[in-house]
């Protein structure tokens, strides 16, 4: 069954933005959209907190996020948060079929 992860990236002086910025630029975006079962990661800025990112995540099933948490790129994630020095907020949404 489908899911959303909505992460809440945030840092300090701009951290949170250069951390989305870092992980387009080089390629880790575009690596992990390639993967099987990605149906969606997008970065968004919300205007009221300039030092918040929105990563809105979504996947066609747990078996893919489990893969994704052991792939080469999670370990690139996880040392570019570390990086930046930034917290997290996880929600996840499931999608629901009536």
């Amino acid at each position: 069954m489908a899911f959303t992860v909505n992460i809440f990236y945030t840092g300090t002086n701009g951290n949170a933005k250069r951390f989305a910025e870092e992980m387009s630029s080089s390629g880790l975006v575009k690596k992990v959209r390639a993967e099987k079962g990605n149906l969606r990661y997008e970065y968004f800025f919300p205007m009221e907190d300039p030092e918040t990112v929105l990563l809105i995540d979504a996947w066609e099933n747990e078996e893919a996020l489990d893969f994704h948490h052991k792939s080469k790129e999670m370990s690139e994630i996880a040392a570019l948060r570390e990086k930046y020095h930034l917290t997290m907020r996880v929600q996840r949404f499931q999608e629901i079929k009536e």
